[in-house]
């Protein structure tokens, strides 16, 4: 069973063809610059080097057709029918409150993600050109939506309400939603693997630490609490995102700048976090260069970042009332030792051991807590696109 797995922006489309008997990527890619000039396509047949085909792409279904043309390839494709795509899962960020588990799409889902559009302007829009793209070249074959908010539907209620009039929630639906559910979900439930466990035997803190990153407290399977909120704005500080301030800033910078709400969102979106505070970069291995120049507001960017995930391990230990794994993922945190060990050390009072010797390596999946640690430590790889695979094929087969 192969399944195309489909995740796409306002003007880029990712993709990756999975052969789900043994979870092989058979290849993957990326068409940017949709709909402008010098549209690629960035594709990798596994096995094979990356190439660049350049060519005039108007829109997300002359994107797709572009994608399945180059799987089709003679040369750098992998299938000789598009009936070889057996299935087509989709990424979409926000579902709402209607789902809690990925879905089949039908009529009333595309409407469903439509009517939550307005939570996530920037990514539910392009996540429904993707699928009605999909649709559109792939009448006939069955396909899937995975939804990011959908794993932290468990959160109860004590934890996703704001402390504002009821009415926020019960008219607005301003409440926490909380994001990278799908990479949580897979973190917790590889993290259980390795550890020789059903996840709902464990406790377990994920991190996902990428540009945009966030922490969830996984309690026997089920996300509990996570630190991104009614927007991916809240919580840790982030690639140039400021996350948890206290909202009376808001006025106070848009008075002080003469800014308009646009403009102080951008100012909190675009132009914060450790690009801001660091005032050089977002790209950790920049902050790490000048750091140990002595570039002191690159240090601090750094122990800020880690510093606001150590604190939420912490807080969702206590949310948890235990804690038996703490997982670190995604770019930052697979590739960064200097970052794991700011966040895992010194956690000695959770029973947690951070074990510096085995912590330097880029890119691999390795336990980094000591053999006599109660609480293991571990760095994942996380994988979205097979966890969405994984999904598609169990709702096709």
């Amino acid at each position: 069973m192969n399944v195309l797995v489909i995740n796409a922006g306002s003007s880029s489309l990712k993709y990756q063809l999975i052969e789900m008997t043994d979870e092989s990527v058979l290849a993957k890619g990326i068409v940017e610059r949709i709909g402008a000039e010098g549209t690629v396509l960035k594709h990798t047949k596994i096995g094979n080097d990356k190439v660049e085909i350049f060519k005039s792409v108007g829109d997300h279904t002359g994107a797709i057709k572009f994608v399945v043309d180059t799987l089709l390839d003679e040369k750098l494709g992998v299938l000789s029918s598009m009936d070889e795509i057996s299935a087509v899962g989709h990424r979409v960020v926000h579902g709402g409150e209607n789902y809690a588990s990925s879905v089949i799409i039908t009529d009333k889902v595309i409407k469903e993600i439509g009517d939550c559009a307005e939570f996530a302007p920037l990514h539910s829009p392009a996540n429904l050109m993707g699928i009605n793209a999909c649709k559109k070249i792939m009448p006939n074959t069955p396909m899937v939506v995975v939804f990011d908010t959908a794993f932290h539907q468990t959160i109860p209620k004590k934890a996703y309400i704001y402390g504002l009039p009821y009415e926020a929630y019960s008219e607005m639906r301003i409440r926490k939603y909380g994001f990278h559910g799908t990479s949580h979900s897979y973190i917790a439930n590889r993290t259980a693997h390795l550890l020789g466990k059903d996840v709902s035997e464990l406790k377990i803190v994920t991190c996902h630490l990428g540009n945009g990153a966030s922490v969830a407290a996984v309690d026997r399977g089920k996300s509990i609490d996570t630190s991104m909120g009614f927007t991916p704005l809240e919580g840790l500080i982030m690639g140039t995102r400021c996350g948890s301030i206290d909202p009376a800033i808001i006025e106070f910078i848009m008075n002080k700048k003469g800014y308009d709400i646009k403009q102080v969102v951008n100012y909190m979106n675009k132009e914060s976090g450790v690009l801001g505070l660091s005032g050089v970069s977002s790209d950790f291995r920049d902050l790490w260069i000048e750091g140990k120049k002595g570039n002191e507001r690159c240090m601090l960017a750094l122990e800020a970042f880690c510093y606001g995930v150590k604190k939420y391990i912490g807080a969702y230990a206590a949310a948890m009332g235990g804690i038996d794994a703490i997982s670190i993922s995604a770019g930052i945190g697979e590739n960064d030792p200097g970052v794991r060990e700011m966040i895992t050390s010194g956690l000695e009072f959770l029973g947690a051991k951070f074990d510096p010797s085995v912590n330097y390596f880029y890119g691999e999946e390795h336990r980094i807590s000591t053999d006599d640690s109660k609480v293991a430590i571990f760095c994942i790889m996380t994988d979205e696109e097979l966890k969405i695979a994984r999904e598609t094929k169990a709702l096709c087969q």
